[in-house]
């Protein structure tokens, strides 16, 4: 038999048990401007080819040849990725003669897929 909620299950009693809690969290948090910006940035990590590509890039400065040729996708379809990425300020690249290669933007992004793979991997 599937269990039922009634009213207090859902809602509490009275409308703000830590006064001093909320308006310091209040207080705390982003405006709404900066809030939709981090969950945008976010949303980059919503697809797995970027993520692929992120991983990829995060063991060694590649080109779109070698990206198209390691993830057995077509070049056409990794430098659509790889400017979403560009964008987001997750990748940043270098020319050198007519071979343009990529990167990671920064050790913050790093940072972020070491955090979530330490995340993925917890017992």
């Amino acid at each position: 038999m599937a269990h039922s909620l009634d009213d207090h299950d859902i809602f509490c009693d009275v409308p703000m048990i830590h006064e001093d809690r909320v308006r310091s969290v209040y207080l705390s948090m982003p405006d709404d401007d900066f809030l939709f910006n981090l969950a945008e940035f976010f949303k980059v990590f919503g697809d797995s080819t970027r993520v692929r590509i992120l991983c990829a890039l995060h063991h060694s400065e590649l080109c779109v040849c070698d990206l198209s040729a390691l993830l057995s996708m077509s070049q056409s379809a990794i430098s659509h990725q790889l400017r979403v990425l560009r964008a987001a300020r997750l990748v940043k690249n270098r020319r050198e003669g007519k071979v343009i290669y990529y990167t990671l933007m920064d050790e913050h992004v790093k940072q972020i897929l070491d955090v979530g793979t330490e995340h993925l991997n917890e017992k």
